[in-house]
C-alpha cells in the first residue's frame, strides 16, 4: 500500500485499464488530475478547442480501432455541460468513452458556487453511469466500475465527476492489487442457434442483417465466414458497413430512406426472411415498420434485452453478443452444411448480384459548378481499399453513403444516430491519434465544417494529419432539400458576398475555408472543374505528408443539387438516371467469389 491523491491513484487505475491517450481543456477544477497526468508522463493528453469538440475526440478514438476507450476531461460546470453532445453521440452508437470532469468542493455543492452544477444529474440520461465521487477511496473503485460498465453488455459511455477536494484528498492504495473486471457479455446458446437455423432454413429469399453490434464484437471475419457457409446475402447497416466489403458476392447493398442503395433496397422488398445481428432496426433504415415488415419473418439478436422488440416483435429474438452469436451459429451451420441439411441460396444471391450489378445511381457529371455525385466517383478512384471515411450527416453523409466503397471493419466511422454537425473534424483528429499510420479521410459540407472548424488548429498543434473533403454548396442542403415539403427556402442559405474575396469568383458563398484552413495552420487546395479532380487529391497528399496537419480540399458545388432519398424504403425519389450500364458505370463494382 502507498500513501498518493486521489487523482495519482485515478492515473495509475486508467494507466492499468489501457487508457495511453486523453483529449481535453484544463480549468480549476479539474487542476489536480492535471497534476497527477504531469506527474506520470504515460497518458498523451491533447488539447482541443472546445470541450464538445474533445468528447468527439474521444469517440474517433474509441471507434478507431478495437479494445480502444477514448477519455474526455474537462474543468466544472460548461465543460461538463459541453460533453453532453458526445456522450450522447456515443451512448446512442453504443461507444464506450470517459469522460472525466471537475467539481466544486463537496462543501459548496448545492449553493450556486461558481461553475458548480449536478452534471452527473445532467448526463444520466445519455450515459450509462454518472456519477459525483463523495469519498477519496471511491475514486479509483468508481473508475474501476466505469471501465467494467463501458466494456459490458452494450457498450456505451459514463461520466465521473470529481470535487477538487476528493482529488486532492490522500488514500491508501495499492495498483499492485488491482485487475480490471472481466466484462459480462450474454452469448446465444446452441438450442438457439439450432431454432434461429431451422428458421432460417424455411425461408426462400433471406437476408443477414449486420449491425454495428458487430464491429463492436470484432466479429466481421464471422459475420462472412457465416454467410459464405449458408451463403445468405447481407445487407449492412449504416453502423454496420464495412462488416463484409463491398466488392463481396454476398454483400446485397444498404438499406434505407437515405443512406442506401438502389439494389439494397430492392432486395430488402424482395425478402421473405431477415436475419438481424447487432442492429437495431433503425428508422432511417426501415422507414415505416409495415412497409419494412410485409411478407417477411425476422429474427432479432442483440445485446441489449431491450432492443428486442422495441421496434417491432421478431419471431425469434435471442439476447447475446454478435460475436458469441456468430460463432454459434457458423458451428452449427457448419454441421448442417457437412450433413447436407442446409438449404441452397445460390439462386436467390445470383438475383441480388444483379441487382447490384444494374441498378446504379449516375456519378459522371461534367457540370461546373460540380456536382457532388461527381467528387464521391473521383473519392472512389483517388482513395484505395484501406481507406476510412469520417463523417456525421447531412446531403455529404447521404451521398457518401449512396456512393463511396467500404471495404473493411472501422473504415466507415459515422456517428449514425445522433448525427451532431461539427462532429467530423474532432472525431478524424480522435480517429488519427488512435492509428498514426492509416489513411484517413473526413467528409462534411460547408456547414458541419463551419461548426467546429477552430479545431483544425488542434490538429495542426498536435501534428495530426488527415484529408478533410469539403462539398461546398453554401447551403444546409440537407434542411434545404427537407423544406420542399413546406414549399420554402427559408434561412438555410450561407451565402453572402464575403468584402474580402472581391476578386474571388466564390465571394459569393461566403466563408473562405481555405483562407481559415491556413489561418489554423493547416494546408488547403480548392478544385472547381473536373479536370482539376486528379491533380487536387495527389497535392492534398502531398502536403499532407510533407507539413503532418491536416489538409482542407474544398469543392465547389452548385449551389442546390437534391440527393436521392424518400419516405418509404419504396418510394424513394430518385433525382438523377440509372447510369447507362455496368460496364460504363463509374462506380461499378467487380464482384469476387
Amino acid at each position: 500500500m502507498a500513501r498518493m491523491r486521489a487523482v495519482d491513484a485515478a492515473v495509475l487505475v486508467l494507466e492499468k485499464e489501457g487508457i495511453s491517450c486523453g483529449f481535453g481543456v484544463p480549468g480549476a477544477a479539474i487542476n489536480p488530475f492535471y497534476s497527477a497526468l504531469k506527474a506520470r508522463g504515460s497518458i498523451r493528453h491533447i488539447l482541443a478547442r472546445h470541450v464538445e469538440a474533445a468528447s468527439h475526440m474521444a469517440e474517433g478514438y474509441t471507434r478507431a480501432i478495437s479494445g480502444n476507450i477514448g477519455l474526455c476531461i474537462g474543468t466544472s460546470g460548461p465543460a461538463g455541460t459541453d460533453m453532453i453532445t458526445g456522450l450522447y453521440s456515443a451512448a446512442a452508437d453504443s461507444i464506450p468513452i470517459l469522460c472525466i470532469t471537475g467539481q466544486a468542493p463537496r462543501a459548496r455543492l448545492n449553493k450556486e458556487d461558481f461553475q458548480a452544477v449536478d452534471i452527473a444529474a445532467i448526463a444520466a440520461p445519455v450515459a450509462k453511469w454518472a456519477v459525483t465521487v463523495m469519498e477519496p477511496y471511491l475514486v479509483p473503485m468508481a473508475l474501476q466500475k466505469a471501465f467494467h460498465l463501458m466494456r459490458s453488455s452494450r457498450p456505451g459511455p459514463v461520466l465521473i465527476d470529481l470535487p477538487v477536494d476528493v482529488q486532492l484528498a490522500e488514500i491508501e492504495f495499492d495498483i499492485d492489487a488491482y485487475e480490471p473486471l472481466v466484462p459480462f457479455k450474454p452469448a446465444m446458446s446452441r438450442a438457439q442457434a439450432e431454432k434461429a437455423l431451422a428458421m432460417l432454413n424455411a425461408a426462400e429469399k433471406p437476408l443477414i442483417v449486420a449491425g454495428g453490434g458487430i464491429i463492436n464484437a470484432d466479429a466481421s471475419d464471422l459475420l462472412i465466414e457465416f454467410a459464405e457457409i449458408t451463403g445468405v446475402p447481407v445487407i449492412p447497416t449504416l453502423m454496420g458497413w464495412g462488416a463484409i466489403p463491398d466488392d463481396h458476392r454476398l454483400m446485397a447493398g444498404m438499406c434505407g430512406l437515405q443512406t442506401s442503395h438502389r439494389y439494397g433496397n430492392a432486395t430488402m422488398l424482395e425478402a421473405d426472411f431477415v436475419f438481424g445481428i447487432g442492429n437495431r432496426w433503425a428508422n432511417r433504415h426501415t422507414g415505416s415498420v409495415d412497409v419494412y415488415t410485409k411478407g417477411k419473418k425476422f429474427i432479432h439478436v442483440d445485446i441489449e434485452p431491450t432492443q428486442i422488440g422495441r421496434v417491432f416483435a421478431p419471431d425469434l429474438g435471442v439476447v447475446s453478443d454478435a460475436g458469441a452469436a456468430l460463432k454459434i451459429l457458423l458451428d452449427v451451420a457448419t454441421e448442417w452444411k457437412t450433413a447436407g441439411k442446409l438449404r441452397d441460396w445460390s439462386g436467390w444471391a445470383k438475383e441480388c448480384q444483379a441487382r447490384k450489378k444494374t441498378m446504379k445511381r449516375k456519378t459522371h457529371f461534367e457540370q461546373v459548378p460540380l456536382k457532388p455525385q461527381r467528387v464521391y466517383e473521383e473519392m472512389n478512384k483517388a482513395f484505395g481499399r484501406d481507406t476510412t471515411y469520417v463523417t456525421t450527416i447531412g446531403l455529404s453523409q447521404i451521398a457518401g453513403a449512396q456512393f463511396l466503397h467500404v471495404y473493411k471493419p472501422r473504415n466507415w466511422i459515422n456517428c449514425g444516430q445522433a448525427g451532431p454537425l461539427g462532429w467530423t473534424l474532432p472525431a478524424a483528429l480522435g480517429v488519427r491519434a488512435a492509428d498514426p499510420d492509416r489513411t484517413i479521410v473526413a467528409l462534411s459540407g460547408d456547414y458541419d465544417f463551419q461548426f467546429m472548424i477552430e479545431e483544425l488548429a488542434a490538429g495542426a498543434q498536435h501534428k495530426l494529419p488527415y484529408i478533410h473533403v469539403v462539398v461546398n454548396n453554401a447551403y444546409l442542403g440537407l434542411i434545404r432539400q427537407a423544406q420542399r415539403g413546406f414549399s420554402m427556402d427559408f434561412e438555410v442559405s450561407l451565402a453572402f458576398e464575403n468584402v474580402n474575396r472581391a476578386n474571388d469568383p466564390e465571394a459569393g458563398y461566403g466563408v473562405d475555408h481555405v483562407a481559415v484552413a491556413e489561418a489554423m495552420g493547416c494546408k488547403a487546395v480548392r478544385v472547381r472543374k473536373p479536370e482539376e479532380f486528379a491533380g487536387a487529391f495527389k497535392e492534398a497528399e502531398r502536403l499532407m505528408k510533407e507539413h503532418q496537419v491536416p489538409v482542407v480540399l474544398e469543392f465547389i458545388l452548385e449551389r442546390v443539387t437534391n440527393i436521392s432519398m424518400g419516405t418509404e424504403i419504396d418510394k424513394i425519389t430518385e433525382f438523377e438516371d440509372l447510369a447507362e450500364s455496368h460496364e460504363d458505370a463509374p462506380t461499378a463494382i467487380v464482384m469476387l467469389d
